[in-house]
């Protein structure tokens, strides 16, 4: 049940000292996502998802104590902070359950005997729906009692062994906490327990994270008296003589919200800027479209970002902010697209765009999506309208022409896009929810997985194409390659690149709708297998998120396999340096059956390896980066190396 890291710390098991309260909520904004899956696991599974997210993220964001604390058993060398806040949520998302496995409620708990939905501030959204292996594991969950729940999250989210994951049931007041333990271990053999790494159990997938909570508590007095002095004035002002030039609410002429909602205050850059700028950014964009000088479009679209109506369709990528504009922002495009009336404004942080259908009643939309740090190919290309399985891109000022390209078929040519003279792109079509990945790939850049080729003008820094793709956020990923030491990311247009990504491209789907800003495919070793097998390939494919995170997972592809068959996924794991430019180390193993019917156990490391060792079931200690083990089908190794450097190396699991 190995899904992820958890967080840890110098020593064994031990008591916890005390915990001073910016410890702890340090320690649960840090591990906040963690927290949250591990409470929305434990939470009945009879309850409606919505209602398990919002309570999932109430009972986390409650776990932080109000004063100075003793800290619970501290397993496994968790830092103490964050053994408290866990010990918290599990013993917060228990109570919650109680009354549906045959426990007696606590008195005193009227609140959750009502049936209204949980406050959450700014959280309204819910997991995304799961293939058939996580209905199965969703189902198993179901049939298990709330203690049994909470292990199953600790054992197969936080890894813990079954002994400590049962200290810290009974810190959280489970009464048979190693029965529990047992039971969440007989229902992981029936069910893929990795499945709790996927969207399905991610109520953080679609939110930025928990809001300022000491801040939150320290001003609710004073958000109390500021509300009593409000209220004086409305009364005074209401009174004869009591108003005054100037006044007014926000929003209303005079005040500072309505000069930054104010069409007239955008910002609007030239069609040359960019060629002046130091940095290729969206601050360098020109506004373009033909509704750019359309005050009453530019008003309401203004107006619903400072205050979206209930009526409003509102969507933001994954760490996102929704707040109104603290400035002036910038306008990029303002015109109609595909029976919408589409403008898109950048504020320096976010991409925000909004649309209203120009005939009919079909509801308004506004979209935000994290673009700060934006340069080069992130800051190239801008989704307008995606429908019917199409979108249209508005591309940079700084790109020449765009083609489109099917990954799966590295060896066909890239098609032209028209392109009109705002930038706009002709519909492109977009990667299906199967994306016709583990199957024969047809020739026409329809099927497959859909990326754009975007050529920079003359000129343009780098000067090489940039592949994207669509992932469903406002901005397309780009896709880079390295092959060699040191993961250093170039282009993916060349033909390695694309051979590449022709393996790996079918791993993006797990990535949709997470708010991905850039994943690059890392070819790390080349390996001669025995009895006449030919060459294989190790690739290590790193995606980095908007909101800091990360997944990587290092593949393994047999020689002989076809250009778009789907690397082996010898490796996944999340919040790890490996394959990225701070630590590019990576080391991988898989067992392999050769054309001789012989079962070997193959292992691989990056440049930087200098030795691998096997132990456990298999015995090999020998320099190099590469090994060959003979071995059994279904053999049992751990697999470690030694760096150029002397730093010791463990496999990516």
């Amino acid at each position: 049940m190995d899904t992820q890291t958890p967080p840890r710390a110098n020593g064994g098991t031990r008591r916890a000292g005390q915990v001073e309260v910016d410890e702890a909520e340090a320690a649960l904004v840090e591990h906040y996502a963690r927290l949250v899956r591990i409470a929305y696991v434990t939470l009945p599974a009879t309850l409606s998802r919505h209602r398990r997210v919002m309570l999932a993220h109430r009972v986390v964001q409650r776990a932080l104590p109000r004063r100075r604390t003793r800290g619970p058993a501290n397993p496994a060398g968790a830092p103490p902070a964050y053994a408290l806040v866990r010990t918290a949520a599990v013993r917060g998302a228990l109570e919650h359950g109680r009354a549906r496995d045959g426990w007696r409620r606590p008195a005193g708990r009227v609140a959750d005997a009502v049936p209204l939905p949980p406050l959450a501030v700014g959280l309204r959204l819910f997991p995304r729906s799961g293939g058939a292996g996580e209905l199965a594991l969703e189902r198993a969950l179901s049939d298990l009692t709330a203690p049994a729940r909470a292990a199953f999250a600790l054992l197969g989210v936080d890894r813990l062994a079954q002994d400590v994951a049962a200290e810290v049931l009974a810190d959280a007041g489970v009464e048979a906490p190693r029965r529990a333990v047992r039971d969440a271990v007989e229902a992981a053999r029936g069910t893929d327990a990795r499945l709790l790494a996927s969207g399905e159990f991610d109520p953080c997938v679609l939110l930025a994270g928990p809001p300022d909570l000491l801040r939150r508590r320290q001003h609710v007095r004073a958000a109390v008296a500021t509300a009593a002095a409000l209220a004086v004035a409305v009364t005074l002002l209401a009174a004869p003589g009591g108003g005054g030039a100037g006044t007014g609410a926000a929003g209303s002429p005079g005040s500072p919200a309505a000069s930054v909602l104010d069409p007239a205050s955008v910002l609007r850059g030239s069609a040359t800027a960019w060629r002046r700028s130091d940095r290729l950014g969206f601050a360098a964009w020109p506004a373009r479209g033909a509704r750019t000088s359309d005050a009453a479009l530019l008003g309401r679209a203004l107006t619903t970002w400072g205050a979206p109506g209930r009526a409003v369709r509102v969507s933001a990528s994954v760490g996102t902010v929704r707040t109104p504009p603290a400035e002036p922002p910038r306008l990029l495009f303002a015109g109609d697209v595909d029976g919408a009336a589409v403008v898109l404004f950048y504020d320096g942080v976010r991409l925000v765009r909004y649309a209203e259908p120009l005939s009919g009643t079909g509801p308004v939309a506004l979209d935000f999506a994290r673009a700060d740090g934006a340069t080069g190919a992130s800051a190239s290309a801008v989704l307008l309208d995606r429908s019917d399985g199409n979108a249209r891109y508005l591309t940079a000022p700084w790109v020449a022409g765009v083609s489109l390209r099917n990954l799966l078929t590295p060896g066909t040519a890239a098609q032209p896009v028209r392109t009109g003279s705002d930038g706009v792109t002709d519909p492109v079509p977009t990667p299906a929810a199967d994306a016709g990945c583990g199957a024969q790939a047809a020739s026409a850049p329809a099927a497959g997985w859909p990326a754009v080729v975007l050529a920079p003008r003359p000129g343009v820094p780098g000067g090489h194409p940039m592949v994207l793709t669509d992932l469903g956020d406002l901005t397309p990923v780009h896709l880079t390659y390295a092959a060699g030491a040191g993961a250093r990311q170039g282009e993916a247009s060349g033909a390695a690149g694309l051979a590449a990504w022709a393996h790996s491209s079918c791993e993006l789907a797990v990535l949709r709708g997470t708010g991905v800003r850039t994943t690059g495919a890392w070819d790390f070793a080349q390996q001669t297998l025995p009895d006449g097998a030919g060459v294989a390939r190790w690739l290590c494919t790193r995606a980095d998120l908007w909101s800091g995170d990360d997944h990587v997972l290092v593949q393994f592809l047999p020689p002989g396999s076809a250009p778009a068959a789907p690397a082996a996924v010898s490796a996944a794991t999340t919040s790890t340096a490996a394959c990225g430019p701070m630590t590019p180390a990576v080391l991988s193993g898989v067992l392999w059956k050769s054309p001789a019917g012989r079962w070997f156990l193959v292992a691989a490391g990056s440049p930087e390896v200098a030795s691998l060792a096997v132990s456990g079931g298999l015995r090999y200690a020998a320099p190099g980066r590469t090994a060959i083990v003979p071995a059994a089908s279904g053999s049992k190794a751990t697999l470690s190396a030694r760096l150029t450097d002397g730093t010791a190396l463990a496999a990516l699991k």
